[in-house]
């Protein structure tokens, strides 16, 4: 049984690392996105792996559901004309400093996490849902409600944004 388990962590750890690839290095903004929600179904299936399906649901909900249709509708009604400016091109010189970048805060973390480890438990205290949901929606509703405003101002922008570009052309 433990055999299995691994097998399916590595299968999400696989899963996660692909599509953080394809949403990394993709030249399109849509396929870098469908990076991007692959990465966020393998995070879901971490969360279901640790027995936490209420996390796993809302990876699934807020993350894929939500940040992803939203940046995707930003990203269609905002496209930039063909005519525009390219790229700069990716020379060896800037995968490395991209490299530099993304291991700096990595190695911090590390050094940090070898000086001082963290005290665990053996086993998590469960927390039925509704107390959790009694916990976050009590003290934390306003957060709930200004991050929605966020997301709904964002969107209501792109489309402001792109209406405007075609009423000049």
């Amino acid at each position: 049984m433990e055999i299995l388990a691994k097998t399916i962590f590595g299968l999400h750890v696989l899963i996660i690392l692909g599509g953080g690839i394809l949403a990394v290095s993709s030249k399109s903004l849509v396929r870098a996105l469908v990076g991007l929600i692959v990465t966020f179904f393998g995070v879901a299936g971490l969360y279901l792996m640790l027995n936490t399906p209420f996390l796993a649901f809302m990876q699934l909900l807020i993350y894929v559901g939500a940040v992803c249709v939203l940046v995707f509708f930003a990203v269609m009604l905002t496209r930039a004309d063909q005519q525009g400016e390219e790229a700069a091109p990716i020379t060896p010189k800037r995968r490395l400093y991209a490299l530099l970048a993304g291991l700096a805060p990595a190695a911090g973390l590390a050094a940090i996490l070898l000086r001082h480890p963290p005290a665990s438990k053996i086993t998590p205290e469960e927390v039925p849902l509704p107390a959790l949901g009694a916990g976050l929606l009590d003290q934390y509703a306003m957060n709930f409600e200004l991050i929605s405003l966020v997301l709904l101002v964002a969107m209501a922008g792109a489309v402001f944004l792109t209406w405007e570009r075609r009423q000049k052309s």
